[in-house]
């Protein structure tokens, strides 16, 4: 068996070696097409988020490492090709060209176009190499989805109207008049103030139960974990209708991809989007209009009930007593009392005082349509007086709400929405019953919430006055619409979260019956690299031609080798001009033809003869014929 030859042995390491980095290369971005996503260790992540610019000096480093191997067993492998090459007849611009990429340059002659193209492409690849590297191995900021799935209580059936009718005749009216009704009075106002406010520019963040909604809750409660705010437990009678506070429970999971191998990385930040179950209103405000006979709208029967025109201390000298009446239907009037203060002489300040009586009537504007809506009746009085008698119409409407849990805060959007059905009675009961609460406590003695609010939104957002304009108050019908809307929707996750908090149900877990599904897609955000069209077969493109090219030169060296039988010089380097020089001068000693004077003598090109013209001293010299190099000293 003959011997391996030095130079297959060279060509086999350097081919070896090199498809072993494209290899691993493609097998990096196989990986990533496969898994589509992938992540480092979170150690490494979060390396990453405080140390970025150290880590990509490392990762430049590796690339420029990678990209410097590649490059020299390129330059390599074309010496090697090249060695052999000139054992042919070859031109000397075909040689240069040669030379030049050898030496990883180019030449630049317009009338070798072919020549010049050729080492202008090799030389842009090697180039390239470093920032394909740097393309391939830097990981990116990216959000990993992953399927959402679970349950939450369903107010919209049948099961939820029976379970709360007998809430009603269990608990009572007195019941749920107490501590929980208290946090429907103020979570309510503050839910209708941030609704009003934000559609006319002014910020609205609302927050209950130590969840943080964006302008209004939309009637839902939180699916996730982390958002679901408060871990308080509540106390006796602390639940369902009489609820003040504690843990909501959420029943939502996770689901495992398609690659369980991959764990899931904790992140830098997690994010959802999901879609469940929410509540709002279609509410639509106008003056009432004389032919609205129907409601008797009457606040003429006042009285006063306190006076103390002696009042030394200038507190409360009159107090007067309103009884607000409508008839809501069937001829049976309805009535709201409030009280107010006044002066000794039974009168109000127009400036100083405000009143603002509301009343609801469970119904719509038609009193013949089904029981699925309600209808709110105002008027402003004294500095409110910019409000007219007015109609509200609020359609309660369950939806299909997309919402987002992002930096702390959950923001809903309205997905598809539907009417209450008669089966809604209870749930319509429940809402009417809120928005009575907060029409009959939002009138103070001296003030209104309500009438303060639509005031407070009016002047922040415009530069006229609120009296101004009235009997064209379009805005502040748009702001009362905007109020009883966020307090329909609070009611809605009030109700919610008193059914799904802590001790509500046996094992806090809310019956199949009794459940809607939650399904979305959870956010992580973190570092990696994902599956993103071609850019990282177009990072790893000139890796892979000079792959090709250095196979080729191998190729060739090893096919003229064994054609030659290794008969060729070994210690020549076609890429090193002192050999360039050398094979072109006269061989000195060794050549029988005897050299004219001041020729360049150089020896051959033996380890000593190599040894010996590098130190050789020449200088170019023009005799008049042509330029040569001659021996000087």
């Amino acid at each position: 068996m003959p011997p391996v030859s030095a130079n297959f042995l060279l060509h086999t390491a350097i081919i070896t070696s090199q498809v072993i980095i494209l290899a691993c290369g493609y097998g990096f971005i196989g990986a990533i097409f496969y898994y589509e996503y992938l992540s480092p260790p979170d150690q490494v992540a979060n390396l990453w988020e405080h140390y970025p610019q150290e880590l990509t000096i490392v990762i430049t480093l590796i690339a420029t490492v990678l990209s410097v191997i590649t490059t020299t067993f390129f330059t390599i492998s074309i010496k090697e090709a090249l060695r052999h090459r000139i054992t042919q007849p070859i031109s000397l611009v075909e040689l240069g060209a040669g030379v030049a990429l050898a030496k990883g340059s180019i030449i630049l002659r317009h009338e070798h176009l072919r020549l010049t193209t050729m080492t202008l492409f090799i030389f842009g690849v090697l180039r390239l190499l470093t920032a394909g590297w740097i393309t391939l191995l830097t990981p990116t900021y990216f959000l990993w989805p992953f399927q959402m799935q679970g349950s939450e209580l369903d107010i919209s059936g049948t099961a939820f109207s029976n379970l709360l009718y007998q809430e009603f005749q269990t608990e009572g009216v007195d019941a749920i008049q107490d501590n929980s009704f208290a946090i429907l009075n103020i979570g309510g106002t503050l839910s209708g103030v941030s609704a009003a406010g934000y559609n006319f520019g002014l910020p609205g963040i609302f927050n209950f139960n130590g969840v943080k909604y964006d302008v209004s809750t939309q009637g839902i409660v939180p699916t996730i974990e982390s958002y679901s705010g408060s871990n308080g437990v509540p106390g006796p009678g602390g639940t369902r209708l009489g609820f003040t506070g504690g843990k909501v429970t959420v029943d939502t999971v996770s689901l495992p991809g398609k690659h369980t191998s991959l764990s899931i990385s904790e992140g830098f930040s997690r994010n959802y989007s999901m879609w469940q179950q929410g509540l709002t209103a279609n509410v639509s405000c106008q003056p009432m209009s004389s032919s609205q006979t129907q409601y008797v709208w009457d606040t003429s029967n006042s009285s006063v009930i306190y006076s103390n025109p002696d009042n030394v201390y200038n507190t409360i000298t009159g107090l007067r007593l309103w009884n607000i009446t409508a008839n809501c239907g069937a001829n049976v009037p309805t009535t709201q009392e409030y009280v107010t203060v006044v002066n000794a002489s039974g009168y109000a300040d127009p400036l100083d005082s405000g009143f603002l009586p509301s009343l609801v009537c469970p119904g719509p504007l038609d009193l013949n349509q089904s029981y699925t809506s309600l209808t709110i009746l105002s008027e402003g009085f004294y500095k409110y007086r910019f409000l007219e008698a007015s109609v509200c119409e609020v359609v309660p409407m369950l939806t299909t709400v997309r919402a987002d849990y992002s930096n702390g805060l959950i923001s809903s959007e309205v997905v598809s929405s539907t009417p209450f059905r008669p089966e809604n009675e209870q749930l319509l009961s429940f809402i009417a019953g809120a928005i009575a609460f907060q029409c009959t406590y939002s009138q103070g003695l001296l003030s209104s919430t309500i009438g303060d609010t639509l005031y407070s939104v009016y002047s922040s957002t415009t530069n006229t006055s609120i009296n101004d304009n009235t009997g064209n108050q379009t805005q502040v019908y748009q702001e009362l619409e905007e109020y009883w809307r966020g307090i329909v929707e609070f009611s809605a996750t009030f109700l919610r979260s008193g059914f799904m908090v802590v001790g509500s149900f046996p094992n806090n877990t809310v019956p199949s019956n009794l459940s809607s599904p939650v399904n979305g897609t959870m956010y992580i955000s973190t570092i990696g690299w994902t599956r993103r069209s071609w850019t990282y077969f177009i990072s790893i493109l000139p890796f892979t031609i000079i792959t090709i090219l250095m196979f080729a030169c191998a190729l060739y060296s090893i096919m003229e080798a064994q054609k030659r039988n290794n008969g060729y010089k070994t210690n020549f380097d076609p890429s090193n001009p002192l050999h360039l020089i050398m094979a072109s001068a006269e061989a000195g000693k060794a050549s029988p033809v005897v050299p004219a004077d001041g020729s360049l003598r150089l020896q051959g090109f033996d380890n000593h003869g190599i040894t010996a013209n590098e130190r050789v001293k020449v200088q170019l010299q023009d005799d008049g014929v042509g330029k040569k190099f001659v021996k000087v000293g």
